[in-house]
């Protein structure tokens, strides 16, 4: 476990909790690593009837640690590195227990791509969706190719997926990825007495019933395979190369 990631059970919650909040909630590899065993444990443990994943307050994820990025990016070869963030994309993936996201603050890359392997997401008024791929040359993932058009339709998906636009809570609510928008600072308290509503309710019914509205597992990590070959491309390619480095050369906050 690492200190930038918090996990406690909290009766039967299991809380993920970011806690970088210098690099505004960036994620390494090491914080995949841990938030995914999080997860992971959580499978077979009766006692955890659902899962909440916080940023905390002001911050949800700027996204990727983008020196974390160009490591696994200057890797060599045609097979993709078997990097921490696809395990923890693949922990999503296989995940049976309802996983519920309270967002308040920025939601960047992985910050917003996450979102779609949940069952319940909060964001707070201040919070802002944003999944700038092709700012950086690069494409999708997450199974976001997949996720995003399924449940927003094809046009508000090519806007964030393709044109890097950002989504405000408001309008994530109406385009259907956000359940609930509360007031800056309430998202994870909400978020808990969601997962109180949820536990209250008979554990196999719950199971069964989210299996039976989700996409299979194959089907979500095939098209994170997919994603992760051409991700790891161009992540080589001269455009991304230029991108990262206009982006490392730019004024520090």
């Amino acid at each position: 476990m690492t200190a930038h990631v918090i996990v406690t059970d909290e009766a039967a919650t299991r809380v993920i909790r970011l806690r970088r909040p210098e690099k505004k909630n960036a994620i390494t590899q090491e914080m995949f690593r841990a938030i995914s065993d999080a997860i992971d444990k959580a499978q077979n443990n009766p006692k955890i009837r659902c899962l909440i994943i916080t940023g905390g307050s002001g911050v949800f994820t700027a996204g990727n640690d983008i020196e974390d990025l160009l490591a696994q990016g200057t890797s060599t070869g045609e097979t993709p590195p078997a990097s921490d963030l696809v395990k923890f994309l693949y922990s999503l993936a296989h995940n049976v227990k309802p996983i519920i996201a309270a967002v308040d603050g920025v939601a960047m890359g992985i910050g917003t791509t996450m979102l779609f392997h949940c069952d319940y997401v909060l964001a707070s008024k201040t919070a802002l969706f944003s999944t700038p791929f092709s700012n950086f040359g690069l494409v999708p993932e997450g199974a976001s190719s997949l996720l995003m058009p399924r449940m927003m339709g094809h046009q508000r998906a090519f806007a964030m997926l393709v044109m890097g636009r950002t989504m405000s809570a408001d309008d994530a609510r109406v385009a259907g990825f956000v359940n609930t928008v509360v007031a800056p600072g309430h998202a994870e308290v909400e978020a808990h007495k969601v997962a109180r509503e949820i536990c209250a309710l008979p554990a196999e019914a719950v199971a069964i019933s989210r299996r039976l509205i989700r996409l299979p597992p194959e089907d979500v990590t095939r098209r994170i395979e997919q994603e992760n070959h051409l991700f790891s491309e161009r992540m080589r390619s001269e455009e991304a190369v230029e991108a990262f480095k206009a982006f490392m050369a730019r004024p520090k906050d």
